[in-house]
């Protein structure tokens, strides 16, 4: 995923003169080839997180659409103010891409685990949060990046991710994606991921169906600005819904969600049960499946927890 948002980057430099790429302390021949065509439009700024959102704010004035690229809890926790003042106050269309959402960089500890970008994100004013499910998505979010008029988070998962986006399917930033074809004039449960965890809610929904309970998944890779009336119109016609995400349940999608289920429906709400990474940093070493799996992240663990929920327990 990171390598085809990369490329991508190149791509739309070809077609557009404005595009520009910013690296921090990023491998010396990451878009080696983008470089040696367009060096003039190609910049690796060091250790530097707060400067280079400060540089892709100057150069947006200047006309330019800059897309910066490193580690997530580098762009969004070390240059907060940066983002937040640069960037948001003048709403100018930087791209901000976040490598490592999640527990990508799970071996590193909690300094490189991105699990509240999303939450600080959101809560700036004019800021889009988008995390593509895989490469083939990330591929059409890129496209539609170039003439998005925001500022613009993009949540990098870690590569090699099975591909379950379909392109019939469709994408506009800010538009949700059913991800089951099967026409249900009510479902049991309805699911609503976020990320590549949309994959693991996808094979959660398998297994559920097997046991003949209705589901329907809706893909959010656009948490803000959320797509509420899909929301609203697909909570109506379920009796559970459950938010998946690999992120910090204080804040993220989960939290969305219930905003715009509480702000949207006229009715009462069906239950909503969050699932995500609990409200502490990892207490435990191990690499991104395993610390999923700790959380119950992973297909079992999200079937499980709808089976729970639909008879009337908690887990």
């Amino acid at each position: 995923m990171r390598k085809r948002s990369l490329d991508m980057v190149h791509t739309l430099a070809r077609r557009d003169e404005r595009v520009v790429f910013i690296g921090s302390d990023l491998s010396p021949n990451l878009l080696g080839d983008m470089k040696k065509e367009f060096p003039q439009r190609y910049y690796m700024e060091g250790i530097s997180e707060a400067n280079v959102v400060g540089m892709a704010a100057g150069m947006a004035l200047e006309g330019f659409i800059p897309y910066v690229n490193t580690i997530a809890t580098f762009l969004t926790r070390r240059c907060y103010e940066q983002v937040a003042v640069d960037l948001c106050v003048h709403d100018l269309p930087v791209r901000l891409i976040g490598n490592g959402g999640g527990y990508v960089y799970a071996p590193l500890g909690p300094t490189h685990q991105a699990i509240e970008d999303i939450a600080i994100m959101r809560a700036l004013p004019h800021m889009t949060v988008t995390a593509a499910c895989d490469a083939e998505e990330m591929t059409r979010l890129m496209e539609a990046s170039l003439d998005w008029p925001h500022p613009l988070y993009i949540r990098l998962g870690k590569g090699g991710d099975p591909i379950v986006s379909r392109p019939e399917r469709g994408f506009a930033i800010g538009k949700a994606i059913d991800m089951i074809d099967e026409e249900v004039a009510g479902s049991d449960v309805l699911l609503v991921a976020t990320g590549v965890a949309t994959t693991q809610a996808l094979e959660a929904a398998k297994a559920l169906a097997g046991d003949g309970v209705r589901c329907r998944l809706i893909h959010l890779h656009t948490i803000k600005p959320l797509d509420g009336d899909a929301l609203v119109a697909a909570a109506g016609q379920t009796r559970l819904v459950v938010t998946v995400e690999e992120h910090s349940v204080v804040g993220g999608l989960g939290s969305a969600v219930l905003e715009a289920l509480s702000d949207g429906m006229a009715g009462s709400l069906p239950p909503v049960r969050r699932l995500g990474i609990p409200d502490r940093f990892a207490e435990h070493y191990g690499n991104q499946a395993a610390l999923m799996k700790d959380c119950n992240l992973h297909a079992e663990g999200i079937a499980d927890a709808v089976r729970a929920a639909l008879s009337g327990k908690r887990t």
